[in-house]
């Protein structure tokens, strides 16, 4: 019930406690309780003790991982801000909560089974909680956690938490003892408890870790098994002394040692059992003492929206004042206000615990309840209304935390976002680039593309040097890549799943960057080629992942972003001088028929289904980038990076065929680099009239190809990615001005060039050539197969021409399909009729498919 729940509940990016709350009310007496016989069936009334001794099982668990989750050392970096904030969330909310309990009290409960202090207290303590489990996936899914305003809020989560769950325990503690003098004892003892644990048994944890190789390698089975016994024998000291065992839990989950990432590791070990089958048991048991239908009158209803006001009242505004006190905006300030006033899974864990011990009502518990949902419910959207992403306040790099600016306007301080270019009178050539990293196997491809764009040779580096040391005497040649001045942005990509672990990574990303293995790797790749790699992880939901690229490459500046593209079912090709006994197991395929996108259209369920969700991801990024793309294609040939290689680029025309052509001859710059670029015309056929509607004959296949792409794609970005845009003859001689422009500037270059070392060098490891055919996709694959029969690294590069193209393929793609087979809709669409040419003939070469920036 509750996946099935949160299933529709994603879409309007609800957490998934609203699912969890709904399916155990929906479960219990409110909705299907009413059928007849369903409660004496499914939960009759012997089986309720066992299941409640399963879900307090399921509660400790996860008490412990909210323990996990909860980073004392978030509030020592942000205490200032943090502590100001969590203080007012609670005192403010805790005095609402006790003046509404007066009422309640009067109206609802027995005043000689609950004392009216006993009741009020815990009011207070439910009006004050803020689920902070919650609250942490909410500012992870809305990528808030980088903002001042996420840092806060997280910080003041914390403190909250902590507070409440001492409130918590000091209420059950006088509902369990006689007298106010055993409830005194009974704290004293839980204090002095909690000192046990968090010194000496904290220390012994670390210790532990260590000698077992926890920390550098996960948790052995003898410190899962020491943990587990920590964690129980808690809960069970704090049930006997009188407080209930979720405290043990939560205070066990306080002292596990957060170095290496160890915390992550034990998540991930316990979340998926404590998630799918001991939470779900919990919120039915709590469910089926959820009776909506007790709000059956006027009155109570009127109790119930008063609950619901006073409680997000206090909270927001509580919150509010207290930000707007430290200094934040009124926006920002209403924003901390409404994160603040989450509920969720805390609240009804704290209002079981007062129904079990008799201080509320079936009725009063129902009533909370709805105003826990409600609250919950409501942080989201009140969120992304009171702040979207173009208001957001992003942390500084340097100093103070909250001493920054705005993005937009950093950005423009530092003179980066999309259109920071270096431009001459030759053409742009790029320094900055953005590397997506998202799985280990895309490793290999992204170090070989990356080192095409190295460091010129030493003979060409002075001049660039005096200009970037900020000489006006020295112009920079323009295309040198001089030592340094490439840098990379390498952007590690994890997509942010359901369980607890990715969003403990989320706001332990400033850790994660130093331990990630992928960024590892890249970063010293980069020491040793001398390049400046600055790290960064993003964990987002898949819905995000391309906008979160096209998001950093603005913010960095960037001037090319490099995805990769490699199915689960590449082959790996092995140098012959490697011992075959080293050697992991090749995948099977079959000779160069192998295509890089054969999970697309040959393979099992599960691999196409892998492979369309990237090509949906790439097609995001293409559509929502504001700058260059290039995606690498890659054949199992990077193995070899550091040999001598040999680009091919097939020119017929459009804004992206001339930014390959500029990314062509900047990459001969390098002196293993060479290049045979070919202009394609087509002759001797009628060219083809362009209008809106499709020729006679082609409606089918060409109606829904622009179709698909056009709804898909511009509803995404804004702008037509159609199979060929509907340009009139103005833009069309525009950009065929532009590419004999850029044709001759490289083909036939003039005398200023004889001033540009580095651009000579260039182009005399290229081979310029025309060739005029009526066939030229057939023409460009029979020239890159004749290239690759005498070049043994050949990496072939065009654009995607997705747009303003100057010929329409269309019809000799089709010829193409019908002598090599078949192909999956998603690679044309993704990479462009000329690319989808190459993967049809099976050309043994990998492939950069580039666009250009929607600007060009």
């Amino acid at each position: 019930m509750t996946q099935i729940l949160s299933l529709g509940l994603r879409k309007i990016r609800q957490p998934k406690v609203i699912a969890e709350v709904l399916g155990g009310i929906l479960l219990g007496p409110t909705a299907f309780g009413r059928i007849p016989g369903f409660t004496e069936h499914i939960f009759p009334q012997a089986s309720q003790s066992y299941l409640s001794l399963v879900a307090n099982i399921g509660l400790c668990l996860f008490l412990f991982l909210v323990g996990l989750e909860i980073d004392t050392a978030i509030i020592k970096r942000n205490a200032r801000l943090s502590a100001t904030v969590a203080l007012a969330g609670i005192s403010i909310p805790f005095g609402l909560g006790a003046a509404l309990a007066v009422p309640l009290y009067k109206q609802f409960i027995d005043p000689t089974q609950v004392a009216y202090t006993h009741f009020m207290l815990f009011t207070g303590v439910a009006y004050s909680i803020t689920a902070f489990p919650v609250l942490c996936r909410i500012l992870t899914e809305l990528k808030l956690l980088d903002t001042t305003v996420g840092i806060v809020v997280l910080s003041a989560g914390v403190g909250n938490d902590i507070i409440g769950w001492t409130l918590l325990a000091l209420s059950v503690a006088l509902v369990n003892a006689g007298s106010g003098l055993t409830a005194l004892w009974i704290l004293m003892i839980c204090v002095g408890w909690t000192l046990v644990l968090l010194f000496p048994v904290r220390i012994g944890f670390l210790w532990l870790a260590r000698q077992t190789g926890s920390i550098e390698n996960g948790p052995t089975i003898f410190f899962m098994t020491v943990t587990i016994l920590v964690l129980f024998g808690s809960a069970f000291f704090t049930d006997v002394i009188g407080v209930h065992a979720i405290f043990g839990a939560f205070l066990a989950g306080l002292v596990v040692p957060r170095e290496g990432g160890l915390a992550i590791a034990l998540t991930e070990k316990l979340e998926d059992m404590v998630s799918v089958i001991f939470l779900p048991l919990y919120f039915t048991i709590s469910g089926l003492s959820t009776n909506l239908g007790l709000l059956d009158t006027g009155l109570v209803w009127g109790f119930t929206i008063a609950i619901c006001a006073l409680a997000f009242t206090g909270k927001f505004g509580g919150c509010t004042i207290a930000a707007r006190y430290a200094g934040f905006q009124w926006r920002e300030a209403c924003t901390i206000g409404s994160l603040m006033s989450c509920k969720g899974l805390i609240e009804l864990i704290v209002l079981n615990v007062g129904l079990s011990a008799g201080i509320l009502t079936q009725r009063v518990f129902s009533m909370f309840v709805l105003e826990a949902l409600v609250l919950t419910f409501m942080t989201t959207p009140t969120v992304t209304f009171l702040y979207p992403p173009e208001l957001r306040v992003r942390v500084s790099a340097t100093g103070s935390p909250f001493n920054n600016v705005r993005g937009e306007e950093n950005d423009r301080e530092k003179g980066l976002g999309s259109h920071h270019t270096a431009k001459d009178d030759v053409g742009v050539w790029k320094r900055r680039f953005t590397v997506v990293l998202d799985k280990i196997e895309h490793l290999p491809g992204m170090m070989a593309v990356t080192q095409l764009i190295q460091s010129s040779p030493l003979e060409y580096r002075g001049s660039d040097n005096e200009a970037s040391s900020g000489s006006s005497s020295t112009k920079s040649p323009p295309g040198l890549l001089g030592g340094g001045n490439v840098e990379i942005e390498a952007l590690r990509l994890i997509e942010l799943s359901d369980r607890t672990s990715d969003v403990m990574k989320s706001y332990a990303a400033d850790s994660l960057i130093n331990t990630d293995p992928l960024l590892g790797i890249f970063r010293t790749f980069g020491e040793l080629n001398d390049m400046s790699v600055t790290p960064s992880l993003s964990i987002v939901p898949f819905d995000a992942l391309a906008s979160t690229v096209g998001e950093h490459a603005r913010v960095a500046g960037s001037q090319l972003v490099f995805v990769p593209w490699l199915p689960p079912s590449v082959p790996v090709i092995h140098s012959s001088t490697e011992p075959t006994s080293a050697l992991p197991p090749v995948l099977p395929h079959v000779g160069n028929d192998w295509n890089p996108f054969e999970s697309l259209f040959r393979s099992g369920p599960a691999e196409r289904s892998a492979s369309v969700l990237h090509s949906n991801f790439i097609r995001g990024v293409f559509a929502q980038a504001g700058t260059d793309v290039a995606l690498f294609v890659d054949r199992g040939q990077s193995a070899a990076a550091s040999t001598r290689r040999h680009l091919f680029l097939p020119f017929f025309g459009g804004p992206d065929d001339r930014l390959a052509l500029d990314f062509v001859v900047q990459l001969c710059a390098n002196p293993r680099v060479e290049a045979t670029i070919v202009r394609i015309v087509k002759r001797d056929v009628q060219p083809e009239k362009r209008s809106e509607a499709p020729a006679a004959g082609d409606t089918d296949a060409e109606a829904e190809n622009a179709r698909i792409n056009g709804l898909t794609i511009a509803s995404m970005a804004g702008f037509p990615d159609t199979v060929y845009g509907h340009e009139n003859t103005q833009t069309r001689l525009q950009s065929e001005t532009a590419d004999n422009i850029s044709w001759a500037r490289y083909a036939s270059p003039s005398a200023d060039t004889d001033n540009n070392p580095a651009l000579l060098s260039a182009l005399s490891r290229i081979e310029f050539q025309n060739l005029v055919t009526p066939v030229p996709l057939h023409a460009a694959i029979q020239k890159a197969t004749a290239t690759a029969a005498s070049q043994n690294r050949l990496l072939v590069v065009m654009g995607r021409s997705r747009r303003l193209a100057v010929e329409s393929h269309h019809h000799e793609l089709k010829e193409l399909m019908e002598e090599h087979g078949g192909v999956g809709s998603e690679v044309n669409k993704t990479v462009g009729d000329v690319a989808t040419a190459f993967v049809l003939a099976g050309v043994n070469s990998g492939l950069i498919v580039m666009q250009a920036s929607h600007a060009t």
